[in-house]
């Protein structure tokens, strides 16, 4: 049994394709169709059922899967326990929401930089689709994203943060709502301020709107929470984002957040990453200083 083969097998489960999986390594699909064979012939079991162009993981494939995952990590911890001594100088690609990347990494990566100025950091920043295929992929070593909680069986999951999402107004906007709880039926003649409907946020507050059988068309939409912000520092409206993003514009008076009586959210900020990939130690310590900006718990 080669390691190669091993590899092979994760690429071709993730994928559940021969060809996207030959494409992702670099070889051939007769190169990976004849790297199966063989490893399931030394295996005396059938690992992939092949159907009708479809290939899925027979229970015996799903068995391996999870020892293919522990055999790769232990090669990876091997190699690096051999490698890693004194300060930390590798190298750390990170992908990440542009509204994590605005307001939540700044300070962390200073501190990062501050205590392991060899490292050599790479953040990229995405929507979670697109972060979790570059970590499927192998394009970034962890992703830090908001969403519900997500689980699979080919990730780790490093960290998992409550962080509340807020509907908050420009100052002049928020003092003619006043204070008191509002409900959505109440704000529906304002003019919104929304990110795209990629984004998870919109498309909570865009479900709870249909569940009342209403829906909003934004007097603008952006990618980019951080611009929503800055407009809505001087133009009468609302906008609904991550309380970690605007509590500085609020401290400052800046904005102000809307009290709801019938929308109240709660998403996680989760870091993954790929079982195929050793979590190295500049990962621990990255982890380890989002969990600490993270927000304390909110008391019951």
């Amino acid at each position: 049994m080669e390691l190669r083969q091993i590899s092979t097998f994760i690429r071709v489960a993730q994928f559940e394709s021969f060809s996207k999986a030959a494409a992702s390594l670099g070889y051939s699909q007769s190169a990976v169709t004849v790297q199966i064979r063989l490893l399931e012939e030394e295996l005396n079991v059938r690992l992939f059922d092949r159907m009708y162009k479809r290939v899925s993981l027979t229970g015996q494939g799903r068995k391996f899967l999870e020892c293919a995952y522990n055999i790769i990590q232990e090669v990876n911890h091997a190699a690096l326990s051999l490698s890693v001594e004194g300060e930390l100088s590798g190298q750390l690609h990170v992908g990440t929401l542009e509204s994590l990347c605005y307001a939540r990494l700044p300070g962390i990566v200073r501190q990062f930089r501050t205590l392991y100025p060899k490292v050599n950091l790479q953040i990229t920043v995405g929507i979670p689709e697109e972060l979790i295929g570059k970590m499927d992929r192998g394009e970034v070593d962890l992703i830090y994203i908001l969403d519900d909680p997500l689980y699979s069986n080919s990730w780790n999951k490093l960290m998992e943060e409550k962080e509340e999402i807020v509907m908050v107004a420009s100052p002049a906007l928020g003092r003619v709502l006043g204070p008191g709880k509002h409900t959505l039926e109440q704000l529906m003649d304002c003019p919104f301020y929304l990110t795209e409907r990629d984004a998870n946020y919109r498309r909570f507050l865009d479900r709870r709107l249909a569940a009342r059988g209403r829906s909003v068309t934004p007097a603008l939409e952006s990618s980019y929470a951080s611009f929503l912000l800055q407009v809505l520092e001087t133009t009468e409206g609302l906008s609904y984002l991550p309380r970690f993003l605007v509590e500085e514009r609020v401290r400052q008076g800046r904005l102000s957040v809307v009290e709801m009586e019938d929308l109240r959210s709660v998403m996680y900020g989760q870091i993954f990453s790929h079982k195929e990939k050793w979590i190295t130690q500049e990962m621990k310590e990255f982890v380890r200083l989002c969990a600490r900006a993270a927000p304390e718990p909110a008391p019951q």
